[in-house]
């Protein structure tokens, strides 16, 4: 019997969510725990960084198929966490400062798109309604 990550107590988001969040720390902690009980002539360049970053990501992306808010602070590090290990695996000093500032501003370009109620909303071509301070007292 393979077990359903949305039952339980409740069976709603949050109890979804702390169980993901829960699973993705045990991940990390048997991830880093596995390397370092392996002589370190055996572990290629990059391993622990490819680790987190497909959980970090696949925490995620398991989110986001559950129609759970994605924590964008985990995704920007699991995809921080990629980039290091690709550099490591290709032996190319990175510009981190350059690619972090990237990343930080993709990030806050795709944001309307990988929140499900601005997408809904923007693809419904409505717009939430804004007050229009122009007719505030004293203006003309």
């Amino acid at each position: 019997m393979s077990p359903d990550l949305r039952t339980g107590a409740g069976g709603d988001a949050g109890q979804l969510d702390r169980r993901l969040s829960d699973i993705g720390w045990g991940l990390l902690f048997m991830l880093t725990a596995l390397i370092w009980m392996v002589p370190a002539q055996q572990v290629p360049q990059g391993t622990w960084l490819f680790g987190v970053a497909a959980i970090l990501i696949g925490i995620n992306v398991v989110r986001y198929v559950n129609d759970i808010g994605i924590s964008g602070f985990s995704l920007v590090l699991g995809f921080l966490a990629l980039i290091g290990a690709l550099g490591q695996v290709w032996r190319v000093d990175l510009p981190f400062l350059a690619i972090c500032l990237f990343i930080i501003g993709a990030s806050l370009v795709a944001k309307p798109w990988l929140t499900r109620t601005d997408r809904v909303r923007l693809a419904a071509g409505t717009r939430a309604e804004r007050p229009d301070h122009r007719h505030a007292a004293g203006a003309k």
